[in-house]
């Protein structure tokens, strides 16, 4: 067998497989033999069917499937051999006038070649890597919220100042229609909190949404608002009260504070916000983290800069799915996945430059971390290694675990790298301020 290169360009090749009688015949031979042996064809005795009429049955789908083993064996080892970075798969070159009667063949294939390109992690950016603090307007707030929901709820008829309220938002045009609870001194005007003083259960009070709260985001959580929306909406949505509750708030003791952190762990106010910070600011590490890890994906999207054969890849992907597409289909496609593809490309050279590799050791001991979490959410606070081992080997059985938490772990790898060699401005910001930046505001 002989195999041979082409290079159109440099992203394009034609590898030409020429397939003599000698790679295949022994192999048809054997098959059609075995078919001798097993055939049962009225007029003969089983195995004494001769081979011209096997071979007059058989032999044309035998040549087929036994060429094909052949072509597809040496096509794969030879693109080892070669250590050809190709995209999507070879792509047969249909010969029209092509002969299956001729002893020996010749078959083309089209190549997809990945291309060359560096990527330059230290190259100057305008990233910020935020360190999101809670600041002590979120502490009192979240102390405060703590001290109401442990208190005593009281039910009452007419709303006054500093009432919560339980109140479904309605704009049938708008497809507002969200129940929720707050607390009156949400709204940034406060004449909107006055039109509910006084208000009964079942009254309905219309407000406008500009303006309603100090922050338009608001708008997502209260009246269920897409984000894309929020900025400037002008629109009026009907309160109706559903509910009217006012907290006798909790007193800040020992008794409350055992209840919240454990006996003992905690044994003052300054304690309490201490604990709040530490839980918080670990929350919004990550969230700091994920914005980090979209932010330099983004550069380097935008910094490194290569051509993909693009022609091929939009003919690869009409026959690459269980349905064929057109190719209009296959463009719209191709349009669609072209960054999350170069994106794998660059991805692919950061890991492989860099020898960022997952090992079954990082893999067990992300695992096991991750089921410790899970654990004392639920309360688990100390299960036994045992236990843990147990767990991380029965998550680990399944491939499609192994395949997501494959994933995490590299994420965690290729986010470690980023902070150690992406140079970047680093800011330190509310919570609140975090969000603004988040949305470019």
């Amino acid at each position: 067998m002989n195999i041979t290169r082409t290079n159109v360009d440099a992203l394009n090749a034609v590898v030409t497989v020429a397939v003599s009688k000698n790679d295949y015949a022994s192999k048809v031979e054997k098959v059609l033999a075995d078919y001798r042996k097993n055939a049962l064809i009225p007029g003969f005795r089983k195995g004494a069917v001769p081979m011209s009429l096997i071979q007059k049955q058989y032999g044309k789908a035998v040549l087929l499937e036994e060429v094909n083993k052949v072509l597809q064996e040496n096509l794969n080892n030879y693109l080892v051999e070669e250590k050809l970075d190709i995209l999507g798969n070879p792509l047969p070159k249909v010969t029209e006038d092509f002969d299956w009667n001729k002893e020996d063949f010749t078959f083309d294939f089209e190549l997809g070649l990945a291309p060359e390109f560096s990527v330059d992690l230290s190259a100057k950016n305008n990233i910020t890597a935020f360190k999101i603090i809670a600041d002590d307007k979120m502490l009192n707030d979240q102390v405060e919220r703590i001290q109401k929901q442990y208190g005593k709820l009281i039910s009452k008829d007419t709303v006054e100042e500093g009432d919560d309220l339980n109140v479904t938002f309605s704009n049938e045009v708008n497809g507002i229609n969200s129940t929720t609870s707050i607390s009156l001194d949400v709204f940034k005007d406060k004449k909107t909190a006055k039109k509910f003083i006084g208000k009964k259960v079942g009254d309905v009070i219309e407000i406008g949404t500009k303006g309603l709260f100090d922050d338009d985001h608001k708008l997502m959580d209260y009246l269920k608002v897409d984000h894309d929306l929020v900025h400037g909406l002008d629109i009026e949505v009907s309160a109706k009260i559903e509910g009217i509750t006012t907290s006798e708030k909790a007193e800040l003791n020992q008794e409350l504070f055992d209840k919240l952190f454990g006996e003992g762990n905690v044994t003052s106010v300054d304690g309490v916000k201490a604990k709040i910070k530490e839980d918080a600011e670990k929350q919004f590490a990550q969230q700091a983290d994920q914005k980090f890890l979209n932010d330099v994906t983004e550069f380097l999207l935008e910094s490194t800069k290569f051509d993909l054969p693009s022609e091929f890849l939009i003919k690869w992907l009409q026959n690459a799915g269980e349905k064929p597409l057109t190719e209009e289909e296959a463009r719209e496609e191709f349009a669609k996945s072209e960054r999350g593809l170069r994106y794998q490309l660059i991805e692919g050279k950061i890991m492989t430059e860099n020898n960022l590799q997952i090992t079954f050791e990082d893999l067990k001991a992300f695992t096991s971390e991750l089921i410790k979490k899970q654990m004392a959410q639920f309360g688990q606070m100390n299960p036994t290694q045992e236990d843990i081992d147990g767990i991380v080997a029965r998550v680990l059985s399944n491939q499609d675990e192994v395949k997501r938490l494959s994933e995490q772990v590299m994420s965690e790898k290729m986010l470690g790298l980023f902070k150690e060699k992406v140079k970047v401005k680093t800011k330190e910001v509310s919570y609140e301020q975090f969000v603004k930046e988040m949305y470019g505001e």
